[in-house]
């Protein structure tokens, strides 16, 4: 009998666990450890912090579900893994011990690296805002309210070292529809500000027409923007950014006053995981192979945000590569398989596609994209517009908010849809 501990329970780590429950005999327990008892559905943090969503509608707690499928749940902090005891570590001093350890806690969000940035309640300085927690985003729409009363500038964007671009823009373009509605908008003068080479790069080097595209969408709503920006500090009302040029030299000097912003960080390991000797890149990401096996200890797997992906291609300004939710769900399955192989004396074999679906709400419209893999060179690289993808958000997130609490990680008509439209978790 073998004991699988999933450390994180996210996007990745909930499927996970259950695929692993369907997919393994009754005798190997499964035990989810996170250090929330509540799972939080990061897309529609957006809408959180314009108050279109509220938070019971995005959250769900966790351990009622799991234990339908007869899945243990811990909730608490891991503050250390002794990955040659094969042990984790509680910060009340209890243990854990596995016989494999998946790794899905998502990143630890690296505000620190530029001084100012970031809320306050999570080792910011508190001088602008994220929306990378429901927490976040439920500090942003306080800040917001207030910020209506008295409208003024607004600086959305992402710092050096960022590689989840998407929600930098579709919180740009969620804002600008919110204000337009209240007729606030000719009020708000606003600037894109992101440390991506050129506008739609995404972290990927651009996908399809991305580029003109968001170009074109950022014009049409007359928001400004700044790209290989170097965000250097963040002081109350004020950002200070040096533009480079492609050659990394400083191309332009720029204080931008504002009355809210949003930027979103760069990503590291979190500190139990970067702790960990030989386990990590210099970030604190871990270190995969091909089968999402840690090239330093055999019986540890990883997927998600935190795992180690190197950039696309050099920019002058770091950005990292973005791990999108189907990206994610590909890795999980990989890893499933990996382990019951593994249990029953076979060879690793499982590989996930890394194929990326992306849906991004605009507020009235959406813009949709389809790479595969998500890392170039890619079979199909497909980019468009419309209302049709700003409904189909919406339909995502109910639906997988459902898949959840029914305790299943790829129903069967998702794989069949999905698989028509050549899209699949595993390289057959």
């Amino acid at each position: 009998m073998a004991h699988i501990v999933i450390m994180g329970a996210g996007i990745g780590g909930m499927p996970a666990a259950y695929e692993m429950r369907e997919m393994l005999p009754q005798e190997h327990r499964i035990t989810v450890v996170n250090r929330t008892d509540y799972f939080q559905f990061v897309p529609s943090n957006p809408w959180v912090a314009v108050g279109w969503r509220e938070r019971a509608a995005v959250t769900l707690p966790i351990a009622p579900y799991l234990a339908r499928k007869k899945i243990a749940f811990i909730a608490k902090a891991v503050t250390h893994i002794d990955a040659p005891g094969n042990k984790l570590v509680f910060a009340d001093g209890e243990t854990l011990d596995y016989d494999y350890l998946l790794i899905a806690t998502g990143p630890k969000l690296a505000f620190d690296e530029v001084p100012g940035a970031g809320p306050f309640k999570s080792g910011g300085g508190g001088f602008s805002h994220s929306i990378c927690h429901v927490d976040h985003a439920q500090e942003f729409f306080a800040d917001y309210q207030e910020f209506l009363k008295n409208p003024g500038p607004l600086v959305i964007g992402a710092m050096p070292g960022a590689s989840c671009f998407g929600p930098a823009y579709e919180f740009a373009f969620i804002l600008d529809t919110d204000l337009r509605r209240r007729k606030l908008r000719n009020k708000v003068p606003m600037t894109f500000v992101t440390s991506e080479p050129y506008i739609g790069h995404l972290g990927l080097g651009g996908v399809g027409d991305s580029k003109s595209m968001l170009e074109s969408e950022l014009r049409g709503r007359d928001m400004k923007w700044i790209t290989n920006a170097k965000t250097t500090r963040v002081e109350a009302g004020k950002m200070f950014v040096s533009q480079l040029d492609d050659l990394g030299n400083v191309y332009k000097e720029h204080e931008l006053g504002f009355k809210l912003s949003m930027m979103l960080p760069a990503f590291k390991g979190v500190d139990a995981v970067a702790a960990v000797p030989n386990l990590c890149n210099p970030r604190g990401m871990v270190i995969i192979d091909e089968f999402q096996r840690s090239k330093a200890y055999r019986n540890i797997y990883s997927a998600g945000v935190c795992v180690a992906i190197p950039p696309v291609e050099v920019t002058p300004v770091p950005t990292g590569t973005p791990k999108t939710g189907y990206m994610i769900e590909s890795m999980m399955t990989a890893i499933c398989h990996n382990i019951a192989d593994d249990l029953m004396g076979k060879p690793a074999t499982a590989k996930g596609t890394w194929n990326a679906v992306c849906l991004a709400d605009m507020g009235d419209t959406g813009a949709a994209f389809v790479a595969l893999p998500q890392i170039p060179p890619r079979n199909v690289n497909w980019f468009k517009k419309g209302k049709w993808v700003h409904l189909a958000k919406i339909a995502y997130e109910k639906y997988f908010m459902r898949k959840l609490k029914k305790g299943t990680s790829e129903p069967i008509y998702e794989k069949y849809v999905m698989g028509m439209l050549g899209i699949n978790r595993l390289h057959k």
